[in-house]
């Protein structure tokens, strides 16, 4: 059973009969009501303020809540009013909008400045609908006439209680489904993000080598220790060399070690890290980076299980797990001479391809409860969620750089919300004053255009099979065939 509600005044306390507790810094009382418990079945308990000049009005309204799952807080001056915003964050503000030095409009605006989630309610005595549309344009919640019906105001609070329950409720099966949904420390729900976990479960115990492909932020380190700690390998280590930070000769001194003398530099010798991987697992991250040459080393040490330091002719065996992570497509790469065929045949034997977040948007909610989740815990800080504003904006939003991007944007939101909900305006700069959420721009082009465009990218995914490109386009090969001819004609006329 949920607590007494507290009922709180920044008036005297006299002028309402109540017996006061303490005297509030400055010329104003601080009193409360003792009430009967609430019988709210989930004790969800709302914090209403009201800001108001009319202490009649005000003390009607502490009556009126007297008896429910309600916190009342009523403040006679807008400035009390704002400063309660800000330390408090009620739910719900009853807002006079004749309020004098400040109108009812500018005062809703400031407060939702402070926290777009308040529901503000407009209480006014000139009662017009053009007002009232004007006001729940601005971001009012309602707009109700004075002397104010109490129990049209209870079912108005009713109605905030029971959404609050509802996102309560809805904040907890995000929670239990980011649970169920993760693996290893990946999150999925989308059909390509389980195919990808069925993946790895099945290869783990078995490969000798693998590949992971993905756009950057999609989880390939992340997928990679995934892998070995289901393998046979996950008592040893998990060593990580990022192919793409260092040049040719450290490549192969870091890969492979060198013993004194091998280069100008070398005073001793040194151990690379297929040595130190030894038992273990090895991720290459944009394998694609290395040279040819060394490309052709660390094929033959994968084979033979085997490596040969830098200016030694001994060699010296290993048993290491290698898997190799590259941001591009390894069979363009290929065709481009970047990848070595013969590597990427060993390494391919076990391959896995990411998909982008744009392509599992489904996964978006789970994800972004999982790192509130995270950063709360991390910052010590009760993250409720997001704002309506800020889920729509991240609903829509294409995320260009994947589940890095998202984790990032939401530990920003987390540290510097005051709220408890992240709002917009407390992620990245990059999200907010952006024109393309407000003006989308369309580009002026044909449907001929748009189909061909669209044929050339699915044939692209599809590495060039046209055949499967056509069955997936529901087209025949001759009408894929026209599609991808490009129009000369039509871009001479341009």
């Amino acid at each position: 059973m949920a607590s007494a509600p507290q009922h709180r005044d920044y008036e005297a306390a006299a002028s309402y009969g109540h017996e006061a507790l303490k005297p509030a810094r400055g010329p104003l009382e601080l009193f409360r009501t003792s009430q009967t418990p609430s019988t709210a079945p989930s004790g969800h308990k709302l914090l209403v303020l009201a800001i108001d000049d009319d202490r009649q009005c005000l003390a009607s309204l502490s009556g009126a809540f007297s008896r429910s799952e309600i916190e009342f807080i009523a403040a006679n001056d807008p400035d009390v009013g704002f400063d309660i915003v800000k330390k408090r964050r009620p739910q719900v503000v009853l807002l006079d909008s004749t309020n004098p030095g400040l109108s009812g409009m500018r005062a809703m605006e400031r407060i939702l400045e402070v926290d777009s989630a308040i529901n503000v309610v407009l209480m006014t005595a000139r009662y017009s609908s053009d007002r009232a549309a004007e006001a729940v344009q601005k971001g009012a919640s309602d707009y109700v006439s004075k002397p104010l019906s109490l129990d049209r105001l209870r079912e108005r609070m009713a109605r905030f209680i029971s959404e609050a329950q509802r996102r309560d409720r809805a904040w907890l099966l995000d929670e239990q489904l980011a649970q169920a949904h993760c693996f290893e420390g990946m999150i999925g729900r989308s059909p390509l993000m389980q195919d990808v976990f069925a993946r790895v479960a099945r290869l783990a115990p078995h490969f000798r080598s693998a590949l992971v492909s993905g756009a950057p932020g999609t989880g390939k380190e992340l997928t990679a220790k995934a892998i070995h700690r289901l393998s046979p390998a996950a008592s040893g280590p998990f060593i990580i060399c990022n192919c793409s930070s260092t040049s040719d000769e450290a490549a192969q001194s870091e890969l492979f070690g060198h013993v004194a003398g091998a280069f100008p530099g070398a005073l001793c010798d040194r151990s690379g890290i297929l040595e130190a991987a030894h038992g273990g697992t090895l991720f290459l991250d944009e394998i694609g980076k290395l040279r040819p040459r060394t490309q052709g080393k660390l094929l033959r040490a994968i084979q033979n299980q085997e490596v040969q330091r830098l200016g030694s002719s001994a060699t010296r065996g290993i048993s290491v797990r290698v898997i190799a992570g590259t941001s591009c497509n390894p069979r363009s790469m290929v065709r481009a001479k970047e990848l070595r065929a013969d590597l990427f045949s060993r390494l391919s034997m076990a391959e896995i391809r990411l998909p982008s977040l744009l392509e599992r948007k489904e996964d978006v909610p789970l994800l972004l409860r999982h790192y509130m989740d995270h950063f709360s815990r991390s910052f010590s800080k009760r993250i409720d969620g997001l704002t309506r504003r800020a889920e729509m904006l991240l609903a829509c939003y294409g995320w260009p750089g994947n589940v890095r991007e998202l984790e990032n944007a939401i530990g920003h939101g987390c540290m510097m919300t005051e709220s408890g909900r992240i709002d917009v305006r407390e992620l990245p700069d990059h999200f907010h004053g952006n024109p393309a959420w407000t003006a989308p721009q369309v580009e002026l082009v044909s449907v001929g255009e748009i189909q061909r465009s669209h044929a050339r990218k699915v044939l692209q995914h599809l590495e060039g099979d046209k055949l499967k490109t056509a069955s997936v386009l529901g087209v025949s090969r001759a009408t894929l065939y026209r599609l991808l001819a490009a129009p000369k004609a039509a871009h001479a006329s341009h």
